[in-house]
């Protein structure tokens, strides 16, 4: 038996050796080669590392590759910007490390000049690119202050599934890492992430992030006009609350409990109009701790009469009496409110099971893949 470990661990060594030996003549043909071996060997970093374990980054990094790559960020060839692209890319999947070491060789300024380019597909490898290297904490500051936020904005509603996907988890992985996300994010990505929340489904991960970015721009009056404003806004986040994930469910009430604590005359009739108060009742029951308080506080403040004091069960037994009454009048209020208790208790167990249902069908992945 020893012997046969001495034998596989001979191999081992070996075979370490061959590709110690593979790493070195690429990296040599990236730093002293002319622009087709850059090219090449750019290719062949992106092919070796992609299915490869996280240690064969770390030895391409230690080997100098880095450095050249971002330099070929600025190349006026086209292929040689999409050869060093998808090679750093592959070299920060799932390695921290060279996600700062690629931003302290300056690779963040070439990447926002491509998100102004014309070729699209460039466009969305520097997205994925700055998507990627958000993810480690130290890059992030010098992320939000290149100017690629309102590039990232734009590409919200102008590129491919893919590239969408990609900037609203840039732009999420930059707001969470600030301490004023409003001075990242402007009021003009409210029309694009409610358009996408709209479109997607309320319980997913993507939604997570789209209602996060949503609820930070209801903090600005801008943000909030621009959702109150936009067909169909306030009405996004009420579908929202009742669809949503725990999460998804606890922006799209904490983003309507700021539009109407703001204004509340103003906000209330518009967030009513909408239908909220079913979804906010059952999310008093349902919701994280502080998604139930802030439904309770939203339910407050939607009473015809001014808040007074915090919820209790005979408070919104009271808010679904006064809705009852708004909705068939005085006289069919008790009858009404009592059908509407019940129509809540019941949809409550229905939605409960089908989104238990619906996350166990769904996967999302914990990073992206190499390309």
């Amino acid at each position: 038996m020893g012997e046969e470990e001495s034998i596989m661990d001979k191999d081992e060594e070996t075979w370490n050796q061959k590709k110690q030996t593979l790493i070195d003549v690429v990296a040599e043909k990236l730093i002293g080669g002319d622009l087709d071996a850059k090219i090449q060997a750019a290719r062949d970093i992106r092919k070796l590392v992609r299915k490869s374990p996280v240690k064969t980054r770390s030895k391409f990094a230690a080997a100098g590759v880095i450095q050249p790559l971002v330099s070929m960020l600025l190349s006026p060839n086209v292929d040689a910007r999409e050869s060093s692209l998808l090679a750093l890319l592959n070299l920060a999947v799932r390695n921290e490390r060279n996600k700062v070491m690629i931003v302290t060789f300056g690779a963040i300024p070439p990447l926002v000049e491509l998100l102004n380019f014309q070729n699209s597909s460039l466009r969305e490898l520097a997205a994925a690119s700055i998507l990627t290297l958000s993810a480690a904490a130290p890059n992030k500051p010098t992320i939000a202050a290149s100017g690629a936020a309102p590039l990232l904005v734009h590409l919200l509603s102008s590129g491919t599934v893919q590239g969408r996907v990609d900037a609203v988890t840039a732009l999420h992985n930059l707001c969470t890492g600030s301490e004023d996300p409003t001075l990242i994010l402007n009021a003009r990505a409210v029309p694009s992430l409610i358009n996408l929340l709209r479109e997607c489904k309320k319980y997913s991960k993507f939604a997570e992030k789209t209602t996060a970015l949503v609820e930070i721009l209801s903090k600005t009056e801008d943000g909030r006009l621009a959702i109150s404003n936009l067909e169909g806004g306030i009405l996004t986040l009420v579908e929202t609350v009742e669809d949503g994930s725990l999460v998804s469910t606890e922006h799209a009430v904490g983003a309507l409990l700021t539009l109407c604590q703001s204004c509340r005359n103003k906000y209330r009739e518009l967030i009513l109009k909408e239908g909220a108060i079913p979804g906010l009742l059952r999310l008093t029951a349902e919701g994280t701790t502080e998604a139930q308080e802030r439904a309770r506080t939203l339910l407050d403040l939607l009473r015809d009469s001014p808040p007074e004091k915090p919820l209790t069960s005979s408070v919104l037994e009271r808010i679904v009496y006064d809705f009852a009454k708004r909705v068939d009048g005085a006289d069919k209020a008790a009858e009404t409110a009592k059908r509407l208790l019940q129509d809540m208790v019941h949809r409550s167990m229905e939605l409960s099971l089908s989104q238990i249902q619906l996350r166990a069908g769904s996967c999302t992945p914990s990073d992206i893949p190499s390309m």
